[in-house]
């Protein structure tokens, strides 16, 4: 392939790099992971609540990584309330899954910011192959891509398995029991699942400027030189 569609191919991948590094952090810092309803399951069994009548009894609420905000109801009226992860809830919650969450995160942001440069330095510069070469770009595309995955799927155990939503829901309240009705991921986990399939496009993008994958180049390799010990 030309030079100049490599640059191109490269400047392509860099600046998609650089974007998705943005939308992290900006999800990091936002309280727009996860939305849910929550119903007051003790009001609504006082009053032998059905249909419509629950409407009184169902708030919701929103939450990031760090804080978020939500609505109470009991048929009272509504209660707003806020919260904040780091220090409110660290007895309530699983806190080696969210502080692993909130670590892979960033170090998802460092590496793609590393590989928004190796892919700038390969389009501009004279790159040597053990680092920021074609392997260099492969490994931290892959490394990136691994991290991402990690944090979404700690993320919905997190909120799954370990029900984050009625923990929070259910902090200090000890005269109601709140359930959570549905939960949705929206705009930050989103982010982070583009920023999860970005890098695995980054990948095809390498592949298309002519590198071949490290694993199918070191099998072209070892059947050359096996190639050359029978000859000689």
């Amino acid at each position: 392939m030309p030079s100049q569609q490599k640059k191109i191919i490269f400047c392509m991948a860099g600046v998609l790099s650089f974007l998705c590094a943005l939308g992290v952090v900006t999800a990091v810092g936002t309280p727009l992971w996860v939305k849910a309803t929550i119903l007051c399951k003790t009001g609504a069994l006082l009053v032998n609540a059905s249909g419509k009548e629950l409407d009184k009894f169902t708030g919701e609420m929103q939450y990031g990584l760090f804080h978020g905000e939500g609505v109470r109801q009991c048929g009272l009226g509504a209660r707003p309330f806020r919260f904040s992860f780091f220090p409110d809830l660290v007895q309530a919650i699983p806190v080696s899954i969210h502080v692993n969450i909130i670590l892979f995160s960033m170090i998802l942001v460092i590496l793609t910011m590393v590989g928004t440069a190796f892919f700038m330095y390969n389009a501009f510069g004279k790159p040597f192959e053990t680092l920021h070469g074609p392997l260099g770009l492969y490994l931290v595309s892959f490394i990136s891509g691994s991290c991402g995955c990690l944090v979404m799927i700690l993320f919905a155990s997190e909120v799954k398995i370990h029900r984050l939503s009625e923990k929070i829901a259910n902090f200090k309240e000890g005269t109601y029991a709140y359930r959570t009705q549905n939960e949705n991921y929206t705009t930050s986990f989103w982010v982070v699942f583009i920023c999860f399939f970005v890098h695995f496009l980054n990948g095809l993008l390498i592949r298309l400027a002519g590198f071949q994958f490290p694993f199918t180049k070191s099998k072209e390799t070892e059947t050359t030189n096996v190639a050359s010990d029978l000859m000689y």
